[in-house]
């Protein structure tokens, strides 16, 4: 079933909504949820929080992307249980390296202080990854986005760990002195 129908689904308050969102999306947030966990159990309730989330976001929201609306919320909300789970042992996963990651580049100007700020970021940041090349935005969404390891991007492009660490390195920088350009940072 397409998504609009789903959504429409959601804003006549259906409950079948939730369970074709289950059998539309249900594998793709499964796996959101794994790459950033490393735990099947913990990435089916985030699956489940997720259904319930998107329940009580839909309406007011009215996604154009049913599967992108879900991606973020899992991603966050696993993301968020991550951070429960690592915060008295700091460090030592995947989806925490690669945030720190990117936390050092984004850092020097602070969190946006508001919903409008976080909107106008976010369209920056967009903007900027649509001027990488296609290889080098791919590379930089499976490690960010995804939380891919580097030997895993490297093995799925068939290029060198070096030769991925290089590129996401690279778009990094190319990613601050923009954001320093726009004077999103110092």
């Amino acid at each position: 079933m397409e998504d609009k129908r789903i959504i429409d689904l959601f804003w006549e308050r259906n409950e079948d909504a939730v369970a074709l969102a289950q059998a539309a999306y249900g594998p793709y947030c499964l796996s959101i949820a794994r790459r950033v966990l490393r735990d099947d159990e913990d990435a089916e309730e985030c699956v489940n929080d997720v259904l319930l989330a998107a329940w009580n976001r839909i309406p007011p929201a009215r996604p154009d992307s049913l599967a992108n609306f879900l991606g973020r919320i899992v991603r966050n909300i696993a993301i968020d249980r991550l951070r429960k789970e690592t915060a008295a042992k700091r460090g030592g996963s995947e989806a925490e390296i690669a945030l720190e990651e990117l936390e050092e580049t984004l850092t020097a100007a602070g969190t946006p202080e508001s919903v409008l700020e976080q909107k106008e970021l976010s369209a920056a940041v967009s903007g900027i990854l649509r001027s990488f090349s296609q290889a080098e935005r791919n590379i930089f969404i499976r490690r960010y986005w995804f939380l891919d390891t580097v030997p895993e991007i490297a093995a799925r492009y068939g290029i060198s760990a070096g030769k991925t660490a290089m590129i996401l390195s690279r778009g990094r920088k190319k990613l601050a002195a923009a954001l320093k350009k726009k004077e999103w940072i110092e």
